[in-house]
């Protein structure tokens, strides 16, 4: 369960995993869905800017709602697969292209919106860009699945000894920020660009069951466990088979904390 960025940009690796970032990445619970929509406000033939759609598992709630959608991805497999999944869409638009490099309009986005992607641009930039693109009235929404905040028990306790002995520079996960502080971490810093009223945050508590294959599979999206060399990789993923195998009858359950953070433009 750890994800441990390395010192490489490890921003493009998703792409390299297509197939199984659509397959296994979890979306996201209507409930929140529902409160960006609600707390936005945004009108009928609204006009949303999605930073890093990857294979639309944020995009598609809201293109079947028919809101006009600008969705930017620097990953050509991924955007193509959101592309085609978005094909009947006809007022969604994937671009392959960096937030950082886009060249927008101003002031032309109801909703500035990015699900478990908005922490790889430089704060001091993706900030400053989302708010000179949203509508006065606009708001960002960012939100994301994070771990929530428990001890570990069953199959996260156990995988957690197999994490320390393959892949011992990884540390202990206990001893990084926690989930809450992360929160308020990001809270703190939406607030202090100056550029947005009071962040709203919400929560949502769910769970998603997982074959063993479909966790190996998830486990290979993300960067820290891609990051690692193909032995090692190989080494960490079996063993973590043979646990979800042998001890837990071939099923994950993993609880995920989906969080929101959402906030209006302040007036120019």
């Amino acid at each position: 369960m750890n994800d441990v960025p390395t010192k490489v940009n490890l921003r493009s690796v998703f792409d390299q995993a297509a197939l199984d970032y659509d397959a296994v990445r979890p979306g996201y619970p209507m409930e929140l869905i529902n409160d960006v929509v609600a707390l936005s406000g945004i009108p009928s033939d609204g006009r949303i800017l999605e930073i890093g759609c990857g294979t639309g598992q944020a995009t598609i709630p809201f293109a079947e709602r028919g809101y006009w959608m600008t969705c930017l991805d620097i990953g050509e497999n991924l955007a193509s697969i959101a592309a085609e999944k978005c094909r009947c869409h006809r007022r969604v638009t994937i671009q392959v292209e960096t937030f950082e490099d886009w060249q927008p309009g101003e002031n032309s986005y109801d909703i500035v919106m990015s699900a478990t992607a908005f922490h790889w641009i430089a704060p001091e930039v993706g900030y400053t860009k989302a708010a000179s693109v949203l509508k006065d009235s606009g708001y960002i929404a960012l939100f994301w699945n994070m771990p929530p905040e428990q001890p570990f028990t069953g199959f996260a306790r156990e995988v957690q000894v197999v994490y320390r002995e393959v892949v011992p520079e990884w540390g202990d996960p206990r001893d990084r920020l926690s989930t809450d502080e992360r929160i308020k971490a990001t809270e703190a810093t939406i607030n202090n660009t100056g550029l947005f009223e009071p962040v709203q945050v919400r929560r949502y508590p769910w769970v998603r069951d997982y074959t063993t294959e479909e966790y190996i599979r998830l486990l290979n999206t993300y960067s820290g466990h891609r990051s690692l060399d193909g032995g090692k990789r190989s080494r960490l993923f079996d063993r973590i088979n043979d646990l979800a195998d042998g001890a837990y009858g071939g099923v994950v359950t993993r609880p995920y904390l989906a969080v929101l953070h959402i906030a209006r433009k302040k007036a120019s």
